[in-house]
């Protein structure tokens, strides 16, 4: 991806307030109309990308030109001082021909006649003397999801860095154990149009804020870190909002010192009760990935050829819903012009679909799901989850942890990996507690959760009726592509699972 970025201290730019003011209270399509084909100067217009789209794709059986354009700003603080301010650029398209399981790209920073037509001419030489028929449009749909309001542009610049100033002085002021303070906001801007070559268009503008805050406490010469972050498709004067950063602050700060008192994690086979929430990374790590379209289409997941069949405890619904307004993970049509959609892939426990892209639906024989993902223009479309969820049970906390003898309370997760194939898992809890003889008693650190995906969805034992959606931070990675995400889950009971421990 080509941008260009400099470092600021001043309000958004009256050239870049135009870009805004100019497409304000247009609708998606005639925004982007304008974006791509008016402001650029005349350099391509609509006919002729409709006419080499057209052209490109003839004889193949799918395909798009997608056509993007994107703002983003990032602020850093770190001990009192603003360490990083960037505002970003870019725009550009990626055009693909897909013939059977091949498939033709190119993409170019310059959206200009000239550049498609070399475009064109390489995704044409898929076709290689074949000929296919082109697979349906996407259905249209009329659904809006989110604002189409720049995040960037409905505060000004000064504002924004004040609040980070506000966050430092408000955890210091918080506790005097307090000792380093960082915090940051990302807004993003990204307008997109995918043409493709029965010339349907369809157009989508994502707005996607995030406020971080991480703190670092001290006592006795040791030192404990907490973070907390929020966000999703909305305004960024809900960040700016007294309440919401504050909380956000409460909540670090709370991690920090519930670690500065904790004790190394015992290692063993024990019971696990996991949280509501964020928790739910498990599962779209463990599970979610293996039940994205490519993997089983190709035999690579641990899923391949179990539809039908159990791969849960009874009462166990997993669910990808992109339609969830204002959510970080949804969208209104995904990369390829698919209307996001809900998909239930277990339920009751038992393996009842995929998520799809447009190429693996087809060939697999079923219809896409909305979720053809890419990261920017300059990637191809991969089938990729949005909201990934398990639905709720019936059962409380409190009896999942009276029921247990000696465990663990798993509250929040940090990083993680899993193997696909596998589906082996090690995830590393960022705050977690012993259970023993059904109490929550000390806080311990260094706990990491190993087990298997398919095993772990067959030894939840306890569905809590408090499903939460995390607070909107997730971001996943494939191929070498990052989108955001969001996760959800019920408190779970689930029983063999590995804990890997520091206590000797």
């Amino acid at each position: 991806m080509s941008s260009t970025a400099s470092t600021r201290n001043t309000a958004v730019s009256a050239g870049e307030k135009s870009v805004q003011s100019s497409v304000a209270g247009l609708g998606p399509l005639a925004a982007t109309d304008h974006l791509f084909f008016e402001r650029a100067g005349g350099l391509l217009s609509r006919d002729e990308a409709e006419s080499m789209t057209a052209h490109a794709l003839e004889g193949m059986e799918d395909g798009e030109l997608f056509l993007e354009y994107r703002e983003s700003e990032g602020l850093s603080l770190d001990d009192g001082v603003i360490r990083s301010a960037s505002f970003d650029t870019s725009s550009g398209f990626g055009l693909r021909s897909v013939l059977g399981e091949e498939t033709g790209f190119a993409h170019s920073d310059e959206i200009s006649t000239s550049s498609l037509r070399r475009a064109a001419e390489t995704v044409s030489a898929v076709r290689g003397g074949r000929s296919g028929i082109m697979a349906p449009p996407p259905r249209s749909t009329n659904t809006r999801l989110y604002s189409d309001n720049n995040p960037l542009h409905e505060t000004d610049f000064a504002r924004r860095a004040a609040l980070l100033g506000q966050i430092d002085a408000y955890a210091r002021g918080k506790d005097s154990r307090v000792v380093q303070v960082m915090a940051s906001i990302a807004s993003e801007w990204q307008a997109v149009q995918i043409i493709r070559a029965d010339g349907l268009r369809v157009a989508d503008i994502r707005p996607l804020v995030r406020l971080n805050v991480s703190v670092v406490v001290e006592k006795d010469g040791r030192r404990e870190s907490g973070s907390y972050g929020f966000g999703g498709r909305y305004s960024v004067t809900k960040l700016l909002e007294e309440n919401a950063w504050q909380h956000g602050v409460d909540e670090a700060l709370r991690t920090a010192l519930v670690n500065l008192d904790a004790r190394p994690a015992p290692a063993g086979e024990m019971e696990i009760v996991l949280g509501s929430g964020w928790p739910g990374i498990l599962l779209h790590e463990a599970v979610g990935h293996g039940l994205e379209g490519d993997f089983n289409r190709k035999k690579t997941s641990m899923f391949s050829d179990l539809i039908g069949k159990r791969v849960a405890s009874p009462g166990v619904t997993v669910v990808d819903d992109g339609t969830l307004p204002d959510r970080r993970g949804s969208l209104t049509v995904d990369d390829e012009g698919t209307p996001s959609g809900r998909t239930v892939m277990i339920e009751d426990g038992i393996l009842t679909g995929f998520i799809q892209d447009r190429l693996n639906a087809r060939l697999m024989g079923v219809a896409p799901t909305g979720n053809g993902r890419r990261q920017s223009y300059g990637y191809m479309p991969l089938p990729r989850m949005t909201n990934t969820l398990m639905l709720a049970g019936q059962a409380s906390t409190d009896n999942m942890i009276r029921s247990v003898k000696r465990g663990l309370y798993a509250v929040n997760f940090g990083g993680g990996q899993v193997d696909i194939t596998s589906g082996k898992f090690v995830f590393a809890a960022s705050e977690a507690y012993m259970i023993e003889d059904g109490k929550v008693t000390a806080p311990v650190r260094g706990a990491t959760l190993i087990g298997n995906g398919a095993d772990a969805m067959t030894s939840i034992s306890m569905i809590g009726a408090d499903m939460a959606l995390d607070p909107g931070i997730g971001t996943c990675g494939k191929a070498g592509q990052g989108v955001p995400v969001g996760v959800g889950q019920p408190t779970l009971k689930m029983t063999g699972l590995t804990v890997g421990g520091t206590a000797s």
